[in-house]
């Protein structure tokens, strides 16, 4: 049997489906509605009748009755013609149509009363000599069948509706609160898919062995076991709680993936279509919500005297993180910010965010928007003359480390000596503060991005004085970042694969977006000069892992829907990434999830030398000479799947 069809024959099902397709787009008349009701207030008026004179039916005389029963429904008839009850769309009946008729009820049976009032004080012979009573019983009789109607049509055609749709779900629900019986709700009301209730799942032991609206509340142990999976059927499970922790909500939609059910989420309250929730509103769970960890509480006083009222540079303000911090300042108030980038889509594209945020609508007339190369040392001190920078937030790289490893020169002229004409011009025009994005591959790095990273990190170390403060801030993996995994993935998948990855143990550490950069924005704060800052960046992720996470949150199996194809490592490529080098120690911060790495400061004329030689064989081109140079700079770093690994070897 086809899934949501009901349990009837097929020569009776193949008719009605016929039946209802061919009239499931039409739409009853309205004044075909409106004689359905006045007809229903004439018979109820003798229903009235018969009820006030306890069903002595002897006693009810209907041709007399009958010249009050037509003006008591011409009354309601105008009523109706006032208020337009039969306006609505019967199979849409909601709380608005429930009210229409109310009103014109209620005024109809308000007008009789007082005309009926009127008449017994009255000379004037008139057919209306009956009990109040009767009235009262007519208008609630009335408007009981009225919408009584109402709902079971509205019950019915969805019922149908759902019947020959032939969509169909067996459902759990998390969440047996108030959420819960709105996500219930919801699911009744679909007009396009059968949603069976089997089971709401709560964390809280006074809820279980419960019945709520019919259904059983369990322990999520008991739901969430392959015996109850099979015996109940059920193939979906859908997360209604708001405020659940986001480790435990990854802990429930990982053992839900494991039996291969399908997840959603209730989303935020103000994502509601005019505070009604929908099924069409109920979101597929990403990878990213498997990854959240609790939210990073901020020193918000700190980086507010930090920021507020300051002229804020971000380079590579187009990119994730740029874009990211470029918010986040702009949410504290500076006097003005900058933001340089050399993509003029992507820094249009992140102009256009900024200008239609309505939280940050208030700051946007202070947002300067720079198409600009850091790399060009006459562009860059226009912009440090013009507008004197207080803080820089330079986050503009080349990250990509195969291709990286391709272009040495491109690695070393952006992330090292774009780096220096930055920091050179910080100096010179007395920027108070110089905030590095620096990366994880920059420890023990085994590529060229990553040692070019971990020079750059040098030569600022190198420059911090009591005038400009230089601070690194290091961290991993950028959830959904340009580069990330996680889009390449989705793609991946989205065209039924295969999905690739480079080796089956790679692991990498992960941050999401706005941690990586609020952390920025703390340890940019809380900076002196010299540091390296370090993120608490979790457990590292397997990518496999991750890659059967994301195959199975799209509702296919890894292996028999989407293949997983391993290609081998890339050139430049490690399997395990560090946060810190073996000759490096940590001190903790007030903050939880940001360490002070301990390293040695290195000599200012040291490192402004080795550079100069840097520059002069990066003009000539040649890349092994290159490289050979930065290895010096940079003594642990060793080659890994490169060309550039005959470099590393000593003679015997």
């Amino acid at each position: 049997m086809e899934k949501g069809r009901p349990n009837i024959p097929l020569v009776v099902y193949r008719p009605l489906k016929s039946l209802y397709q061919r009239y499931a787009d039409r739409f009853v008349p309205g004044w075909l509605i409106l004689f359905f009701d006045l007809l229903v207030i004439f018979i109820s008026f003798y229903i009235a009748f018969a009820i006030r004179l306890n069903f002595e039916l002897y006693r009810l005389d209907t041709v007399l009755e009958f010249p009050q029963a037509i003006i008591v429904t011409a009354l309601y008839a105008l009523s109706f013609l006032w208020y337009r009850p039969y306006s609505g769309i019967i199979r849409h009946t909601g709380l608005n149509d429930a009210l229409r008729v109310f009103q014109a009820t209620a005024t109809a049976f308000l007008v009789t009363i007082f005309l009926g009032a009127a008449a017994r004080l009255s000379d004037v012979s008139v057919p209306w000599t009956i009990s109040f009573a009767v009235y009262l019983i007519h208008f609630l009789l009335a408007y009981f069948i009225l919408m009584g109607a109402r709902v079971v049509v509205k019950s019915v055609f969805s019922e149908v509706a759902r019947s020959y749709s032939g969509k169909g779900y067996r459902v759990i629900i998390f969440g047996a609160g108030a959420s819960g019986i709105i996500a219930r709700n919801a699911l009744v009301s679909d007009p396009g898919t059968i949603y069976k209730l089997v089971a709401f799942a709560d964390d809280n032991p006074a809820k279980t062995n419960k019945m709520l609206e019919g259904v059983p509340v369990m322990l999520p142990e008991k739901v969430l076991n392959p015996e109850f999976i099979a015996g109940s059927g059920a193939d979906l499970l859908i997360i209604s709680i708001q405020n659940l922790n986001p480790e435990r909500r990854a802990e429930i939609i990982e053992q839900t993936l494991e039996l291969d059910l399908e997840v959603k989420v209730v989303p935020p309250l103000d994502r509601w279509v005019h505070g009604q929730l929908s099924t069409s509103q109920l979101q597929k769970v990403k990878i990213e919500d498997l990854m959240e960890r609790e939210h990073i509480i901020l020193d918000s006083t700190k980086v507010a005297a930090d920021i507020r009222g300051k002229s804020v540079v971000v380079t590579g303000a187009a990119g994730s993180i740029g874009g990211e911090l470029a918010k986040q300042v702009l949410g504290f108030g500076p006097k003005r910010l900058i933001l340089i980038d050399n993509a003029e889509s992507a820094l249009f594209n992140l102009q256009y965010e900024i200008t239609s945020n309505n939280e940050l609508a208030e700051n946007n007339h202070s947002v300067e928007y720079l198409v600009a190369d850091i790399r060009n040392g006459y562009r860059m001190e226009n912009v440090f003359k013009t507008h004197s920078p207080d803080i820089v937030y330079h986050a503009a790289a080349y990250k990509h480390v195969p291709l990286m490893e391709s272009f040495p020169y491109e690695a070393l002229q952006t992330n090292v000596f774009g780096t220096k004409v930055l920091a050179d011009l910080a100096i010179k025009y007395r920027c108070r503060k110089f905030v590095l994005v620096s990366t994880d591959k920059a420890v023990n790095p085994t590529n060229v991005m990553g040692a070019s990273k971990r020079i750059a990190e040098i030569y600022t170390q190198a420059l911090s004085n009591e005038t400009t403060q230089f601070v690194t801030t290091r961290f991993g993996n950028v959830l959904d970042s340009n580069g990330s995994v996680i889009p390449l993935f989705r793609k991946q998948i989205e065209k039924g694969g295969p999905v690739t990855i480079t080796h089956s143990e790679i692991t990498r550490f992960f941050m999401m977006i706005s941690e990586a950069c609020s952390l920025v924005l703390e340890a940019g704060a809380m900076g002196k000069g010299g540091e390296i800052f370090v993120f608490d960046m979790g457990k590292p992720v397997r990518i496999i892992d991750m890659a059967k996470k994301m195959i199975r949150l799209s509702g296919l199996v890894p292996g028999r829907d989407i293949i997983i194809k391993e290609t081998g490592l890339r050139p430049g490529e490690k399997l395990y990434e560090e946060v810190l080098n073996k000759q490096e120690n940590t001190l903790p911060t007030y903050h939880p999830k940001i360490l002070h790495a301990r390293v040695a400061l290195p000599g200012r004329e040291n490192i402004s030398r080795q550079l100069d030689e840097l520059f002069r064989l990066v003009q000539e081109g040649n890349d092994y000479s290159i490289v050979g140079r930065m290895k010096e700079i940079v003594p642990e770093y060793r080659s890994e799947n490169s060309v550039y690994s005959s470099l590393d070897k000593r003679p015997d």
